[in-house]
């Protein structure tokens, strides 16, 4: 125990193997979710469910561990919500790639992703977002999890209306109506957290998911499973190494045709991933001071990888190209890592005990699947109260702050997407400042960026790919 304690430097982060395990523990089972829903978005381009399946937890574990044991880091990473559903309904059912050309896609974003964080790009990118932003963007990131927990309570009904829209029918939400069970399971899960917060129980999150549980199983709502044991891991060798080949590698630059879509599919992989993932770094690490400003000082005076933010960013780049050889989409530095950091996850020994939770899914999959979404809804609807405070300090009644700001936090929750929320805060912050004459206090890699964004969003609209 002394030697783990010195590894991950316990008592310097003011923390103790208990807490990163609770911490670790409810990392895990916020983002569950991803072992199931990873192959049933993916199979959908023709990939095996089972192959899928193995290689989301493996890409989960070599990522996560990576993160926890190279950075040492409370992040677990896995493949992304977003850039799975582009990966089937835009690259392989728009465009007609086939699957293994798609995740040769993802391979090479991976090597990219590597290189602009060898060649420090990425590092750049953190610094030369102002502070303004950098709290609109953890303010808005707390908000983004509290709708994912929202929309995983099922607290919201979506309806089509037509009054007040013009033109025709929209959808729009409104209360549920709280008259069935797992609304109520995870109103009671709700309920728990909060007043185990109130009460300053350590730990609230987890008791409360596991309380839920409970609930879900007495309510019948769930049910433990038949066969709790079921092995699966020989179903990756049908997705792993699969783009080395024709199919894949050999057939994605075959016509000339084709050139300019896959190199605009790398680049919306690579944009949507970094920005993600650096967002996630900022939005949560400056709360909790996992990067604190000797960390942050280091990160602009050093070279190599001295810091903890540069490490971070590395595991997270080797995460994707990892992810692509075991058979899956990219790979991200996950949000609901949020949920750990909040109940005291602070060393990247979270990380290895939210990897070693995804390794026992591996042969008990159907066990750990009996946690339901309504049960870890309610720890994200806390963690995003929690990151809220990010908001106090936006200096809201200066309009040069306040509307790039506001547009990051509506972009980010209602358009619900990361990057979109980045990309929104950065083109009315540059035109902000332009408008001002401010024009030269706004840093290059910001209106690079920017015009990258805008690139990608007149691609989209245009239909070029």
């Amino acid at each position: 125990m002394e030697k783990i304690s010195k590894f991950f430097r316990l008592k310097e982060h003011s923390t103790n193997v208990k807490t990163e395990a609770v911490a670790g523990a409810t990392t895990f089972f916020t983002m569950a979710y991803i072992i199931f829903v990873n192959p049933s978005i993916l199979s959908a381009s023709g990939m095996s469910w089972d192959g899928v399946f193995v290689a989301t937890i493996i890409a989960t574990v070599i990522g996560t561990l990576i993160m926890g044991l190279f950075a040492n880091v409370p992040y677990a990473v896995a493949p992304g919500m977003g850039l799975n559903a582009f990966f089937t309904y835009t690259v392989c059912f728009s465009l007609g790639f086939a699957w293994q050309e798609a995740m040769a896609m993802v391979f090479i974003c991976g090597i990219v992703n590597i290189l602009i964080t060898v060649t420090k790009v990425r590092k750049h990118i953190i610094k030369s977002i102002p502070k303004s932003l950098q709290l609109a963007i953890g303010g808005s990131i707390g908000l983004f999890i509290a709708y994912i927990g929202i929309k995983n309570a099922g607290f919201l009904n979506y309806v089509s209306t037509s009054e007040g829209m013009t033109p025709g029918v929209g959808i729009v939400p409104e209360l549920a109506h709280f008259d069935n069970a797992g609304i109520l399971i995870a109103l009671a899960g709700l309920i728990i957290i909060v007043v185990l917060m109130l009460l300053k129980v350590k730990g609230a999150m987890l008791i409360g998911i596991i309380s839920a549980t409970v609930i879900a199983l007495i309510a019948g709502f769930v049910e433990l499973p038949a066969n709790i044991f079921e092995n699966k891991a020989g179903a990756v060798s049908e997705v792993a190494f699969s783009f080395f080949g024709n199919p894949g590698l050999g057939s994605m630059f075959s016509d000339p045709g084709r050139v300019l879509p896959v190199i605009m599919v790398i680049f919306a992989f690579s944009l949507t991933d970094t920005y993600d993932t650096v967002g996630t770094f900022i939005g949560t690490g400056r709360k909790s001071k996992i990067f604190d400003e000797k960390d942050m000082k280091a990160l602009d005076s050093s070279s190599g990888f001295k810091s903890k933010m540069d490490k971070a960013l590395f595991a997270d780049a080797i995460a994707t190209s990892v992810g692509a050889l075991a058979g899956t989409s990219n790979t991200t530095t996950y949000i609901e890592s949020a949920a750990g950091i909040n109940v005291g996850g602070k060393t990247g020994l979270t990380s290895v005990f939210t990897a070693i939770l995804f390794i026992l899914c591996l042969p008990f999959a159907s066990l750990f699947g009996v946690v339901p979404a309504e049960a870890t809804a309610p720890a994200l609807i806390v963690v995003g109260i929690l990151m809220a405070e990010a908001f106090g300090g936006i200096k809201w009644a200066d309009i040069d702050e306040a509307v790039p700001a506001f547009m990051t936090v509506l972009i980010m929750a209602f358009a619900y997407n990361i990057s979109y929320g980045i990309a929104a805060g950065f083109v009315f912050y540059c035109i902000g400042k332009i408008v001002k004459s401010k024009a030269a206090d706004v840093h290059p890699i910001i209106y690079i960026s920017t015009i990258l964004f805008i690139l990608n969003f007149v691609v989209l609209a245009t239909g070029i790919i």
